[in-house]
């Protein structure tokens, strides 16, 4: 008898988070807002105060997929053992885990020049510690690709989340970026290129 109750509670308990997963999942895919993801704070309210173990579980299932639940920490670098305030005020996103091939990212819609011009953006942005003039960047993709196409994909840029642009005509990393992009990968790859 105690063996057949204690299968019971635990389909019970797999039953439960399995529900709770599939939230998560609609949560997490689905925009809610202007920006795509969901803050952890909204998790917390939908999901109850257990939701990073259910992101745990829904990152496990993700990585079949070769997908993962992201944690961005807004304005803030990324935490080793965040504390649940901090979780609250993140947002989370499914991304990517590896990276896309040639093929695929054609698919995405953007030409490669476009990428590259992307990279050097925020690489320069990066160099100059998460903040350039805009106009300096400009110059510098200007050396790199046609001038009509440097205020468009600039715009483009800002549009689509990865640049942002204060007041005073200074870019900085957006959401998308610290979302999407290995900023420490990426600053590896260009100053493995340039020895």
């Amino acid at each position: 008898m105690d063996e057949v109750e204690k299968r019971r509670a635990g389909l019970r308990r797999k039953g439960y988070y399995m529900r709770k997963i599939k939230r998560a999942t609609h949560l997490l895919f689905y925009k809610h807002h202007r920006k795509p993801g969901v803050k952890g704070w909204e998790l917390r309210r939908r999901l109850g105060s257990d939701y990073p173990k259910v992101l745990g579980i829904l990152g496990g299932h993700l990585e079949k997929l070769d997908l993962q639940v992201k944690t961005v920490f807004e304005g803030e670098k990324p935490v080793e053992k965040p504390t649940v305030q901090q979780l609250d005020k993140a947002r989370f996103y499914i991304t990517l885990r590896g990276s896309l091939t040639p093929k695929e990212t054609k698919m995405m819609g953007w030409r490669i020049d476009d990428i590259a011009g992307l990279a050097t953006a925020i690489s320069c942005i990066i160099s100059k510690k998460g903040k350039a003039p805009r106009e300096e960047v400009e110059d510098l993709l200007r050396n790199k690709l046609p001038g009509w196409r440097v205020d468009m994909n600039m715009n483009r840029y800002i549009r689509s989340g990865y640049l942002a642009e204060d007041e005073n005509k200074q870019l900085y990393l957006d959401w998308r970026t610290r979302a999407e992009i290995d900023q420490k990968a990426l600053v590896d790859l260009l100053l493995g290129t340039e020895s």
